[in-house]
This record gives C-alpha cells, structure tokens and sequence, in this order.
C-alpha cells in the first residue's frame, strides 16, 4: 500500500483535530463553558502556569540526559532555548511531534551527531514520559468509583510497565542505561508538576469536588494527545475528557474547562518560542563541556 503523502497525513490530522471539536462541543453547553472562564479565579491560574513552566524545565533537564547519553549534551542554557523551540513548533504541527524532528535536524546540522541516535533519545524521551504518566494515574485508580477488579488491574500494571521499560533499555538500548533512574525521576518530577498545574486550574473553576477523578482524566487525556493523531493534541485531549466525564458521571462542562484552560496555558507558554523561530542566531547552541559528537551518518 502507497504511503500518504506527507501534506495529505498533516491535513488528514487537522480534519480529526476540527472534527473531534466539533462533537464535543455538540455535546456540551458552551455557554456553560464560557461562565465557567469569565469565573475563574486568575490568582489560581497564574500559579497553574507557573508550575506548568516549571514541569517543562525539569522535561527539558530529562531531554538533556538522553543528549548526554549519546554524547551531545547541550548546556543548560542552550538547551531550555532548543526545547522552548520546540514546544512552539509542536503547537501546531501534527501531533505534537514536529518539534522533536526539528531538535533533531538542528543537532545533527550543527554538531554532526548521528541522526539515528537522536532519533532514539527523543523518542525514549517521550516514552518516558508517557510512562511516568501511566504510573501515576495507575496509583489513582485504587481512589476513584471503579469496579474492584479495575483497582487490581490498575495497581498490577504499574510494575509491569515499570519492569518493560526497564528491560527494554537494558536489552535494545544499552546507550541509555546510565541516566535510566535520573531520567524517571525529571518524569515523575514533570508529571507531578503538571498536576499540581491542573488541580489549580480546578482551584480556579471554584471546582473542589472529586478532584482525584478529574485529575485522573488529566493523566489520561495527556497519554492520549501524545499520539500523532492530531494538531498539537488539542482535540484528542477534550474527547477524552468529554468520554471519561461520561463514564465517570463527572460534570462535562468542568471537564471542558480544564482541558481548554490547560490547552491555552501550553499555548502561551509555548508562543514563547516563536523569537528563536524567527532568529535561529539567539539560539547559541553550545555542547556541554566540550563533548566530541559523532561524524553524522547518511539520513
């Protein structure tokens, strides 16, 4: 079967982007929606972002450890101005991913590091991360109205999915075994950040009832965006909330609020990005103590 050209996946993913909008707010009362932003408590959004910042800080610190593992560890500085770089460009590239591509093509432009093993430290990046949200909302389950049988599954799965990373680096990517415990600590650092940022983002909906269920959704509906099925993961994210609020008997329009409301933090923080979009120079790209990176392999 002929693969999609690349133009053609990219519209495909803003139709189900648009499409997955669209049924949600079919669903919902917008206006309900609206009431809840002209209500919130600006105080409590404020401190969301800034601990959304700070969650993106540690992510970045998690990136660079991977980097080091392959050699091409930036300094700090320079990297929090790449990885700033590329939360502006997985704001509106397809899934979220477009960022990463470009990390990759500066690295390897630049340092002449193998494309194939940043390749690998920015994917295992990501499924860092995925894990460390899994984990978390796995230990949640044992505390939201779920049948018993869910609660076992729930708490089993977490050494589980522990144990698969684990054997997965030390079998198939033995470059990155050394950072394997400081890196699941930045994710669990990252993670537990964000959510501590959208339990303020409740805080700021005057929402304080059956926060470890909404907040349980937040961990799923961040899983699901990180699939390359939509724009910078907005829709995917509001679906779910929409799915699980249902499933959950949670009220829908609170729901909304806190994925649009989150959606809009990462935004803002993101379109900070754009200066070094627009002057590559201030970007100031420097490895970490003089590390030699590798002649660069035919991509």
């Amino acid at each position: 079967m002929a693969k999609l050209p690349g133009y053609t996946k990219a519209v495909l993913k803003i139709a189900l982007s648009v499409a997955a909008l669209w049924y949600v707010f079919t669903k919902i009362d917008f206006q309900e929606v609206l009431l809840i932003f002209r209500k919130v408590n600006y105080g409590w959004l404020v401190a969301a972002t800034i601990l959304f910042i700070i969650s993106k800080v540690f992510s970045s610190f998690r990136l660079n450890v991977f980097f080091r593992n392959i050699g091409s560890e930036l300094t700090r500085h320079s990297n929090l101005r790449l990885y700033l770089l590329g939360m502006y460009y997985n704001l509106f590239l397809p899934g979220g991913i477009g960022g990463d591509g470009y990390k990759i093509y500066l690295l390897n432009r630049q340092f002449k590091v193998k494309a194939k093993k940043l390749f690998w430290a920015v994917l295992l990046d990501r499924v860092n991360g995925v894990l460390a949200l899994f984990v978390l909302a796995m230990a949640m389950v044992p505390f939201i109205p779920v049948p018993a049988l869910y609660t076992y599954i729930g708490i089993a799965l977490i050494p589980v999915s522990i144990a698969a990373y684990y054997g997965g680096i030390h079998w198939f990517f033995k470059d990155f075994r050394s950072g394997i415990n400081k890196t699941n600590l930045y994710s669990i650092a990252v993670q537990t950040a964000q959510l501590i940022s959208a339990w303020f983002i409740l805080y700021a909906n005057h929402n304080q009832d059956q926060t470890i269920a909404y907040l349980f959704l937040f961990l799923i509906s961040s899983i699901v965006a990180t699939l390359p099925i939509t724009i910078g993961g907005i829709g995917s994210r509001e679906i779910t909330f929409l799915f699980g609020a249902e499933m959950m008997h949670l009220d829908v329009h609170q729901s909304i609020a806190l994925s649009l409301l989150f959606y809009v933090i990462t935004a803002v923080v993101s379109l900070s990005g754009i200066y070094y979009s627009l002057n590559e120079q201030a970007l100031k790209l420097q490895l970490a103590d003089n590390q030699p990176a590798e002649p660069a392999e035919n991509n």
